[in-house]
């Protein structure tokens, strides 16, 4: 199925709502209509679970293409990676190289690279990582990664990317885990989701809020208000193609928004956990569908 779909000119059509397009021009065009509404970007070349050093080497290619890219044309965007796509699952000292060199040339043009964060056994490595690539001179500020509030140890993992100054990422988390790691209510999760963003908003460094909930949106605009927040503490974050009214309505709002860009042609993995997350995206595909 992921084959047929990937190759496939119906299988485009139906990811098209969520993933920008097959190559770096595509990426790149869908960046520019954003920044265009007042909306940053995220650039994600999608891909995942490389099994040689040359498929790690030419996602990080693909990469160093976009950073340039960003610098060459003052995008008003960064990029974002997976550790599994630079070769994580056969040498994690091959993929902390490949991700550093993209790291300081980041540094070099001045925008940023978000290590994504994986299942839960990439967790541990996930954040050593960032750790170790922040503390290099000159990358402070250039790196930083993502924390997922269903996992019960994410709050202990704030603390101590905070106390280190590291930019994070809050989303819920769309990777399938235990009970016994994570919460497994929606309600706990939200709740939990609320909290940890109260405290990264108020933390001095600056956060990304990654939710499509407008319930946990208002009552962040709330705690912004009873706070007297800067706008500045922290931006939505949210998905290229999902509540594209509700970006527009923050960043009019005078709100930081940052749209993740996903693209290239291995989008199925990252389409169908978009479809498993949110039962709305399911229906909102065989809605469209139906209308060809």
């Amino acid at each position: 199925m992921r084959a047929f779909s990937e190759r496939s000119s119906i299988g485009h059509a139906m990811s098209s709502r969520f993933v920008a397009g097959m190559t770096i021009d595509d990426a790149l065009a869908a960046c520019e209509h954003v920044n265009r509404e007042g909306i940053a970007a995220t650039l994600d070349a999608l891909g995942e679970s490389v099994t040689s050093e040359a498929q790690a080497r030419a996602s990080a290619d693909v990469y160093h293409q976009l950073i340039d890219a960003i610098s060459a044309r003052g995008l008003n965007a960064n990029v974002s990676v997976k550790l599994s796509q630079l070769g994580m699952d056969f040498d994690p000292a091959l993929a902390e190289q490949i991700v550093g060199e993209m790291v300081e040339h980041a540094a070099y043009v001045n925008t940023f690279v978000r290590i994504d964060m994986e299942g839960s056994p990439y967790t541990d490595a996930t954040l050593a990582i960032t750790e170790r690539l922040h503390a290099r001179p000159g990358c402070q500020g250039h790196v930083g990664t993502v924390l997922q509030a269903y996992l019960f140890r994410t709050a202990l993992d704030a603390e101590r990317l905070l106390e280190q100054g590291i930019r994070i990422r809050l989303c819920k988390g769309a990777y399938k885990e235990s009970p016994q790691i994570a919460f497994p209510l929606k309600q706990e999760v939200d709740d939990n989701y609320v909290k940890l963003m109260k405290r990264l908003a108020t933390s001095g460094v600056f956060c990304g809020l990654a939710t499509h909930d407008e319930a946990i949106v208002d009552q962040m605009l709330a705690f912004v208000r009873e706070e007297h927040l800067p706008p500045s503490a922290f931006e939505f974050q949210m998905l290229y193609g999902i509540r594209r009214d509700l970006q527009r309505k923050l960043a009019k709002l005078g709100f930081g928004v940052r749209v993740y860009i996903p693209f290239g042609p291995e989008w199925y993995p990252y389409f169908m956990r978009r479809l498993a997350e949110r039962p709305a995206n399911v229906l909102f595909l065989l809605k469209n569908v139906l209308k060809t």
